[in-house]
């Protein structure tokens, strides 16, 4: 059937309507890899009560801002949404989508302009996650579109190249059989300038010694910049987390990712962002023109604003709960950065009452803060708060709470970590 693309949506998805006929109007139909206004000629391929899903078998009127994807895998893979779209128009697609869910969710009208933060389109990624199959035949790649299954791949554009060198060098050894079996996802993370990298294994067994240096061993001969490779135990679940303790770490279990305005430590297994090109620019938007007596730091990680802060603020309280990244927070807090392992709302159930910060700033996981979160946010009557926002729906339903209770958009950025993509990273500066 003919469809025509009305807009694009979070997640990637074009949105289309089937013809209305005498059940009502017609259905929303989602289909991948278009652009608004195209006609196109649709197969559905799956039937929900509310929805459909669709794919496009012909593009029968193009967008003008329509390219040629750079990469082989693009549509195989799950990994990228956009490649098939102008950069340009890339960043106006997220720009309105963020708009769109602030006032679909929330009711909110951006009072300002969204001022947009563009990263170099390609080769930006400083962490990669690769699946890994060792049976029958050696592979490693992504996982395919919309699925579970293993998608091998010679490289990724979208990676820094030493990433794709360790592609290479992933390949080499496992053809060679020097892969240990029950090795099932590689992280890859490398530093700002590509001089280093740091690996991290996930296996649901326990890795011999013997060949974990075996491994060890031959990367470090084919790939000289890795510094270090750490096996962790995986749940069985989702075999790219880790379930505990460091299995082995051969090398140095850590890289100090230097970055133009601070350096910092960061382990394997913690987390950091992965745009080597927009770091600066991010802390930057997020800690600019920020001083006082008390900043709260919430969701902290590493200390990636925690260690730019405690230069114009008196005391910094950074709130982390992960065990490995609280670590790296500690190591890379100076004296008046107070690092505190613990979760978020459990901190401030404990202490919230108690302090009156002049700044608050949350950089939660997509899940946003939640409603718990938001009111205990409120609580600390801080005169401004900073969210940072990997998600513009949970961003938009938090963003319901802050402002009922008073506070005001006084800034909004969109800061383009994840080109190719459709994820969207934003940062919003509120006052009251």
């Amino acid at each position: 059937m003919e469809l025509t693309v009305e807009k694009l949506i979070y997640g990637g998805d074009g949105l289309a309507h089937l013809p209305p006929d005498e059940h009502g109007p017609g259905k929303t139909v989602f289909v991948p890899f278009v652009l608004e206004r195209e006609q196109i000629e649709a197969a559905i391929e799956q039937q929900k009560p509310g929805f459909a899903r669709a794919r496009a078998e012909q593009i029968l009127t193009p967008s003008p801002q329509r390219i040629t994807p750079l990469c082989p895998y693009f549509q195989s893979c799950g990994g990228c949404h956009y490649q098939h779209s102008s950069y340009k128009h890339q960043l106006e697609i997220k720009a309105a989508i963020l708009k769109e869910s602030l006032r679909r969710i929330a009711n909110i009208e951006l009072p300002k302009e969204l001022v947009i933060h563009a990263s170099p389109p390609w080769k930006y990624r400083n962490r990669s996650r690769l699946r890994v199959q060792t049976e029958p035949d050696f592979a490693i790649g992504y996982y395919k579109f919309n699925s579970h299954e293993l998608l091998p791949v010679q490289e990724c554009p979208i990676s820094s190249p030493l990433i794709n060198r360790a592609i290479a060098a992933f390949w080499q050894l496992g053809r060679e059989g020097r892969f240990p079996m029950d090795v099932q996802e590689i992280q890859c993370f490398s530093k700002a300038d590509d001089s280093e990298i740091l690996v991290g294994c996930y296996c649901l067994g326990r890795v011999p010694k013997q060949i974990a240096e075996g491994l060890a061993e031959g990367l470090r001969n084919t790939l000289p910049e890795m510094v270090g490779i750490v096996f962790f135990p995986a749940h069985d679940k989702d075999s790219s987390r880790a379930r505990g303790e460091p299995i082995h770490t051969i090398g140095k279990n850590s890289l100090i990712y230097k970055a133009r305005i601070s350096s910092y430590r960061v382990s394997a297994g913690s987390f950091f962002q992965v745009n080597r090109f927009l770091t600066d620019e991010l802390v930057g938007i997020v800690t600019d023109s920020r001083k006082g007596g008390t900043v709260v730091d919430l969701y902290a990680g590493v200390g990636l604003f925690s260690s730019v802060l405690n230069r114009e603020f008196e005391r910094v309280i950074a709130i982390e709960s992960s065990p490995i990244s609280h670590s790296d927070l500690l190591y890379n807090s100076p004296s008046n950065v107070k690092a505190v392992q613990s979760t978020v709302e459990r901190y401030l159930q404990n202490v919230g009452g108690k302090l009156k910060p002049d700044l608050v700033i949350v950089d939660p996981s997509r899940s946003g803060l939640g409603e718990k979160v938001v009111s205990a946010s409120i609580s600390l009557q801080s005169p401004q708060i900073t969210y940072v926002s990997c998600n513009p729906a949970t961003l938009a339903r938090d963003m319901q709470g802050l402002t009922n209770s008073g506070y005001k958009i006084e800034k909004a950025h969109l800061i383009d970590l994840f080109p190719q993509t459709y994820h969207l990273e934003s940062v919003f500066h509120l006052v009251r």
